[in-house]
């Protein structure tokens, strides 16, 4: 499978179809017009640019747009590129070097030995 790289403008449209799951075009627009200020044409734009790179898929009649990558598989994929971009790849690396910076809570401390303890060898 290709990975989908999104840039922050596709996300904003992305995260209106994660939340809506359909949405026509014209909606998108008037919603990405109220809280970003992007003209319909903008908005468009990205949309096509979305179905282009098999993010988004269009539907008639209406333009009705639906996601076809979901939020957790760009998480995954963006903190991959993160960690290989920052850390050469080692997750150890940068949980350590991020846990060692933060204030966790006992809930946040003990969260994270379940999930370390739920993984095989």
């Amino acid at each position: 499978m290709v990975e989908i790289r999104l840039h922050e403008g596709e996300l904003n449209i992305m995260e209106l179809l994660w939340s809506n799951k359909v949405l026509a075009a014209k909606d998108i627009s008037k919603i990405i017009k109220e809280y970003i200020g992007w003209e319909k044409n903008t908005t468009y734009t990205v949309i096509n640019r979305l179905i282009e790179k098999g993010a988004i898929k269009r539907e008639d009649p209406g333009f009705l747009c639906k996601a076809l990558i979901s939020k957790r598989t760009v998480q995954n994929i963006e903190t991959k590129v993160l960690l290989n971009k920052l850390y050469n790849g080692s997750l150890s690396s940068f949980l350590t070097e991020y846990v060692k910076n933060q204030d966790l809570s006992r809930a946040e401390i003990m969260e994270l030995e379940r999930i370390v303890g739920e993984q095989k060898f």
